[in-house]
Protein backbone atom coordinates (compact mmCIF):
# COMPACT_ATOMS: atom_id res chain seq x y z
CA UNK A 1 0.00 0.00 0.00
CA UNK A 2 1.60 3.39 -0.80
CA UNK A 3 1.61 5.68 2.08
CA UNK A 4 0.35 9.27 1.94
CA UNK A 5 2.25 11.60 4.28
CA UNK A 6 -0.75 14.00 6.01
CA UNK A 7 -1.25 15.82 9.01
CA UNK A 8 -4.28 16.31 11.34
CA UNK A 9 -2.76 18.41 13.68
CA UNK A 10 -3.26 22.11 12.63
CA UNK A 11 -1.90 23.86 15.78
CA UNK A 12 0.01 22.65 18.85
CA UNK A 13 -1.25 23.69 23.02
CA UNK A 14 1.95 24.56 24.84
CA UNK A 15 1.18 24.17 28.47
CA UNK A 16 4.15 26.44 30.27
CA UNK A 17 3.84 26.72 33.79
CA UNK A 18 0.67 25.52 35.22
CA UNK A 19 1.48 25.90 38.93
CA UNK A 20 2.08 30.10 38.84
CA UNK A 21 -1.65 31.02 39.53
CA UNK A 22 -1.51 34.02 40.97
CA UNK A 23 2.53 34.68 40.29
CA UNK A 24 1.62 35.30 36.57
CA UNK A 25 1.55 38.37 36.67
CA UNK A 26 4.93 39.01 38.14
CA UNK A 27 6.56 36.48 36.33
CA UNK A 28 5.45 37.87 33.29
CA UNK A 29 6.51 41.32 34.23
CA UNK A 30 9.96 39.59 34.81
CA UNK A 31 10.47 37.84 31.89
CA UNK A 32 10.05 41.09 30.17
CA UNK A 33 12.11 43.08 31.83
CA UNK A 34 14.55 40.21 30.97
CA UNK A 35 13.85 40.49 27.80
CA UNK A 36 14.52 44.09 27.37
CA UNK A 37 17.85 44.32 28.92
CA UNK A 38 19.21 41.03 27.30
CA UNK A 39 18.41 42.86 23.75
CA UNK A 40 19.57 46.24 24.80
CA UNK A 41 22.44 44.55 26.20
CA UNK A 42 23.68 42.75 23.60
CA UNK A 43 22.95 45.37 21.39
CA UNK A 44 25.24 47.35 23.46
CA UNK A 45 27.94 45.21 22.74
CA UNK A 46 27.39 45.36 19.05
CA UNK A 47 27.61 49.13 19.27
CA UNK A 48 30.56 49.80 21.52
CA UNK A 49 32.46 47.30 19.54
CA UNK A 50 31.38 48.63 15.77
CA UNK A 51 32.38 52.12 17.80
CA UNK A 52 35.59 51.75 19.22
CA UNK A 53 38.34 51.45 16.86
CA UNK A 54 40.54 49.64 19.92
CA UNK A 55 37.80 46.49 19.56
CA UNK A 56 38.39 45.67 16.08
CA UNK A 57 40.08 42.92 16.66
CA UNK A 58 39.14 39.12 16.14
CA UNK A 59 37.67 38.04 19.49
CA UNK A 60 35.71 41.28 19.73
CA UNK A 61 34.87 40.33 16.01
CA UNK A 62 33.47 37.26 17.40
CA UNK A 63 31.82 38.33 19.97
CA UNK A 64 29.68 40.78 18.47
CA UNK A 65 28.09 37.42 16.32
CA UNK A 66 27.59 35.87 19.73
CA UNK A 67 25.46 38.94 20.89
CA UNK A 68 23.72 38.50 17.52
CA UNK A 69 23.06 34.83 18.51
CA UNK A 70 21.57 35.44 21.76
CA UNK A 71 19.52 38.16 20.61
CA UNK A 72 17.95 35.34 17.95
CA UNK A 73 17.56 33.18 20.69
CA UNK A 74 15.65 35.27 22.84
CA UNK A 75 13.43 36.63 20.64
CA UNK A 76 12.69 33.19 19.17
CA UNK A 77 11.96 31.85 22.77
CA UNK A 78 10.94 34.92 24.99
CA UNK A 79 8.03 37.40 23.31
CA UNK A 80 5.66 33.62 22.80
CA UNK A 81 6.72 32.49 26.39
CA UNK A 82 5.20 35.89 27.49
CA UNK A 83 1.84 35.02 25.84
CA UNK A 84 2.15 31.47 27.21
CA UNK A 85 2.40 32.66 30.95
CA UNK A 86 0.19 35.36 30.75
CA UNK A 87 -2.64 33.20 29.80
CA UNK A 88 -1.33 29.69 31.27
CA UNK A 89 -0.90 28.22 28.22
CA UNK A 90 -0.98 29.30 24.72
CA UNK A 91 -2.02 28.16 21.66
CA UNK A 92 0.59 27.94 18.08
CA UNK A 93 0.07 26.89 14.71
CA UNK A 94 2.01 23.87 13.82
CA UNK A 95 3.95 25.62 10.91
CA UNK A 96 4.60 28.10 13.70
CA UNK A 97 5.74 25.57 15.95
CA UNK A 98 8.33 24.27 13.78
CA UNK A 99 9.55 27.56 12.49
CA UNK A 100 10.19 28.16 16.40
CA UNK A 101 12.28 25.22 17.23
CA UNK A 102 14.07 25.52 13.78
CA UNK A 103 15.31 29.50 14.77
CA UNK A 104 15.60 28.03 18.57
CA UNK A 105 17.74 25.29 17.03
CA UNK A 106 19.38 27.52 14.56
CA UNK A 107 20.34 30.12 17.50
CA UNK A 108 21.84 27.44 19.31
CA UNK A 109 24.10 25.33 16.73
CA UNK A 110 25.48 29.12 15.93
CA UNK A 111 26.41 29.78 20.03
CA UNK A 112 28.07 26.31 20.15
CA UNK A 113 30.29 27.14 16.60
CA UNK A 114 31.25 30.84 17.54
CA UNK A 115 32.60 29.32 20.94
CA UNK A 116 34.79 27.26 19.27
CA UNK A 117 35.91 29.71 16.99
CA UNK A 118 36.38 32.18 20.02
CA UNK A 119 38.68 29.14 21.69
CA UNK A 120 40.74 28.98 18.68
CA UNK A 121 41.19 32.44 18.42
CA UNK A 122 42.45 32.62 22.42
CA UNK A 123 44.57 29.44 21.64
CA UNK A 124 46.38 31.22 18.44
CA UNK A 125 46.53 34.50 20.95
CA UNK A 126 48.48 33.00 24.11
CA UNK A 127 49.88 29.96 21.84
CA UNK A 128 51.20 31.59 19.00
CA UNK A 129 51.05 35.23 19.56
CA UNK A 130 53.99 35.94 17.20
CA UNK A 131 52.39 34.55 14.47
CA UNK A 132 48.67 35.63 15.70
CA UNK A 133 48.36 38.93 13.59
CA UNK A 134 49.14 36.57 10.58
CA UNK A 135 46.83 33.69 11.29
CA UNK A 136 43.61 35.87 12.45
CA UNK A 137 43.16 38.17 9.52
CA UNK A 138 39.75 39.90 9.07
CA UNK A 139 39.44 37.49 6.04
CA UNK A 140 40.00 34.29 8.28
CA UNK A 141 37.83 35.58 10.47
CA UNK A 142 34.92 36.16 7.94
CA UNK A 143 35.70 32.93 6.61
CA UNK A 144 34.95 31.44 9.92
CA UNK A 145 32.07 33.24 10.50
CA UNK A 146 30.36 32.50 6.81
CA UNK A 147 30.99 28.87 7.52
CA UNK A 148 29.25 29.15 10.82
CA UNK A 149 26.02 30.73 9.27
CA UNK A 150 26.39 27.80 6.15
CA UNK A 151 26.45 24.52 8.35
CA UNK A 152 23.93 26.38 10.84
CA UNK A 153 21.62 26.94 7.80
CA UNK A 154 22.39 23.50 6.24
CA UNK A 155 21.46 21.71 9.53
CA UNK A 156 18.16 23.70 10.21
CA UNK A 157 17.36 22.74 6.26
CA UNK A 158 17.97 19.19 6.77
CA UNK A 159 15.81 19.40 9.80
CA UNK A 160 12.99 20.59 8.49
CA UNK A 161 13.01 18.69 5.84
CA UNK A 162 12.73 15.00 7.76
CA UNK A 163 10.11 17.05 10.32
CA UNK A 164 8.05 18.22 7.32
CA UNK A 165 7.51 14.16 6.19
CA UNK A 166 6.60 12.92 9.25
CA UNK A 167 2.80 13.12 10.37
CA UNK A 168 1.02 14.33 13.16
CA UNK A 169 -2.44 12.43 14.27
CA UNK A 170 -2.21 13.62 17.85
CA UNK A 171 -2.46 14.80 20.66
CA UNK A 172 -1.65 18.01 20.05
CA UNK A 173 -0.36 19.15 24.07
CA UNK A 174 3.16 20.15 24.66
CA UNK A 175 4.09 20.01 28.12
CA UNK A 176 6.29 22.91 27.59
CA UNK A 177 7.09 26.92 27.13
CA UNK A 178 8.49 26.44 23.63
CA UNK A 179 8.50 23.60 20.73
CA UNK A 180 11.60 21.87 21.61
CA UNK A 181 12.18 18.46 19.18
CA UNK A 182 11.91 16.03 21.81
CA UNK A 183 8.75 16.20 23.06
CA UNK A 184 7.39 17.48 19.56
CA UNK A 185 8.31 14.12 18.33
CA UNK A 186 6.18 12.51 20.80
CA UNK A 187 3.29 13.72 18.66
CA UNK A 188 4.01 11.92 15.63
CA UNK A 189 2.28 8.70 14.46
CA UNK A 190 5.35 8.23 12.03
CA UNK A 191 8.73 6.16 12.65
CA UNK A 192 11.14 8.54 13.58
CA UNK A 193 14.10 6.61 13.62
CA UNK A 194 15.63 8.43 10.53
CA UNK A 195 14.90 12.06 12.62
CA UNK A 196 16.48 10.69 15.42
CA UNK A 197 19.80 9.50 13.71
CA UNK A 198 20.04 12.77 11.91
CA UNK A 199 19.99 14.57 15.53
CA UNK A 200 22.49 11.93 16.67
CA UNK A 201 24.83 12.97 13.94
CA UNK A 202 24.00 16.90 14.52
CA UNK A 203 24.64 16.43 18.34
CA UNK A 204 28.17 14.84 17.35
CA UNK A 205 28.97 17.69 14.71
CA UNK A 206 27.44 20.80 17.12
CA UNK A 207 27.82 19.49 20.11
CA UNK A 208 30.71 16.66 20.73
CA UNK A 209 33.43 18.06 18.64
CA UNK A 210 32.96 21.86 19.47
CA UNK A 211 33.67 20.94 23.31
CA UNK A 212 36.25 18.50 22.21
CA UNK A 213 37.75 21.36 20.34
CA UNK A 214 37.20 23.56 22.94
CA UNK A 215 38.89 21.37 25.60
CA UNK A 216 41.77 20.43 23.95
CA UNK A 217 42.78 24.39 23.06
CA UNK A 218 42.27 25.13 26.53
CA UNK A 219 44.48 21.97 27.54
CA UNK A 220 46.94 24.13 25.40
CA UNK A 221 46.20 27.34 26.73
CA UNK A 222 46.97 26.43 30.59
CA UNK A 223 50.45 24.55 29.06
CA UNK A 224 51.71 27.94 27.94
CA UNK A 225 50.19 29.75 30.77
CA UNK A 226 52.19 27.74 33.03
CA UNK A 227 55.33 27.76 31.21
CA UNK A 228 55.29 31.57 32.00
CA UNK A 229 57.96 32.14 35.06
CA UNK A 230 55.83 35.14 36.78
CA UNK A 231 52.29 34.61 38.77
CA UNK A 232 51.36 37.93 38.07
CA UNK A 233 52.31 37.29 34.28
CA UNK A 234 50.30 33.74 34.18
CA UNK A 235 47.43 35.52 36.00
CA UNK A 236 47.50 38.67 33.64
CA UNK A 237 47.85 36.21 30.58
CA UNK A 238 44.78 34.09 31.61
CA UNK A 239 42.55 36.95 32.39
CA UNK A 240 41.78 37.29 28.44
CA UNK A 241 39.97 33.77 28.92
CA UNK A 242 38.40 34.08 31.91
CA UNK A 243 34.72 35.73 30.16
CA UNK A 244 34.98 33.33 27.36
CA UNK A 245 35.69 30.65 29.63
CA UNK A 246 32.79 31.56 31.80
CA UNK A 247 29.86 31.86 28.56
CA UNK A 248 31.22 28.67 27.66
CA UNK A 249 30.71 26.92 31.07
CA UNK A 250 27.40 28.47 31.44
CA UNK A 251 26.21 27.67 28.40
CA UNK A 252 27.52 24.06 28.05
CA UNK A 253 26.84 23.15 31.93
CA UNK A 254 22.97 23.93 31.44
CA UNK A 255 22.37 22.56 28.02
CA UNK A 256 24.50 18.89 29.52
CA UNK A 257 22.09 19.20 32.35
CA UNK A 258 18.88 19.44 30.91
CA UNK A 259 19.25 17.08 28.06
CA UNK A 260 22.01 14.29 29.62
CA UNK A 261 20.76 14.02 32.86
CA UNK A 262 17.29 12.49 33.43
CA UNK A 263 15.03 14.72 35.15
CA UNK A 264 11.05 15.45 35.61
CA UNK A 265 9.62 17.26 33.22
CA UNK A 266 8.90 20.20 35.81
CA UNK A 267 12.79 20.40 36.64
CA UNK A 268 13.56 20.28 32.82
CA UNK A 269 11.18 23.62 32.08
CA UNK A 270 12.95 24.99 34.71
CA UNK A 271 16.44 24.37 33.62
CA UNK A 272 15.28 25.28 30.31
CA UNK A 273 14.44 28.48 31.45
CA UNK A 274 18.08 29.33 32.15
CA UNK A 275 19.87 28.44 28.42
CA UNK A 276 17.03 30.19 27.27
CA UNK A 277 16.47 33.21 28.86
CA UNK A 278 19.07 33.32 31.72
CA UNK A 279 22.28 32.82 29.31
CA UNK A 280 21.37 35.52 26.82
CA UNK A 281 21.04 37.82 29.30
CA UNK A 282 24.03 36.63 31.43
CA UNK A 283 26.65 36.68 28.13
CA UNK A 284 26.76 40.65 27.92
CA UNK A 285 27.09 41.38 31.21
CA UNK A 286 30.20 38.52 32.10
CA UNK A 287 31.84 40.47 29.02
CA UNK A 288 31.58 44.03 29.61
CA UNK A 289 31.96 43.39 33.52
CA UNK A 290 35.31 41.08 33.25
CA UNK A 291 36.50 43.39 30.28
CA UNK A 292 38.93 46.18 30.94
CA UNK A 293 39.01 47.18 27.21
CA UNK A 294 34.78 46.82 26.75
CA UNK A 295 34.27 48.68 29.95
CA UNK A 296 36.45 51.92 29.04
CA UNK A 297 35.01 52.06 25.61
CA UNK A 298 31.56 52.05 27.17
CA UNK A 299 32.62 54.98 29.53
CA UNK A 300 33.73 56.49 26.67
CA UNK A 301 30.83 55.69 24.44
CA UNK A 302 28.40 57.37 27.48
CA UNK A 303 30.96 60.31 27.52
CA UNK A 304 30.39 61.23 23.80
CA UNK A 305 26.86 60.44 23.99
CA UNK A 306 25.81 62.46 27.22
CA UNK A 307 28.59 65.54 25.83
CA UNK A 308 26.75 65.43 22.49
CA UNK A 309 23.49 66.15 24.26
CA UNK A 310 24.47 68.53 26.22
CA UNK A 311 26.19 70.81 23.61
CA UNK A 312 22.81 70.72 21.19
CA UNK A 313 20.59 71.29 24.35
CA UNK A 314 22.87 74.64 24.83
CA UNK A 315 23.20 75.09 21.48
Amino acid sequence: MQHHNFSKVTEILLLGFQNLKSFNYCFFSLLLTIYCVTVCGNLLIILVVSYSRSLHSPMYFFLTQLSFSDILLSTTIVPNMLQVVLYEGSSVSFIGCLTQYHFFSAAEALECLLLTVMSYDRYQAICNPLHYTSVMTLTFCLRLVILCWVMNFSSVLLIFSTVSRLDFCGPNVIDHFFCDLEPLLELSCSDTFIMKLETSFLVIVFAICPVTIIIVSYAYIIISVLKIPTVSGRRKTFSTCSAHLSVVSLFYGSIITTYVFPRQQNAKTLLSLFYTVITPLLNPMIYSLSNTDIKKALKKLFDNFFSSISYNWLF
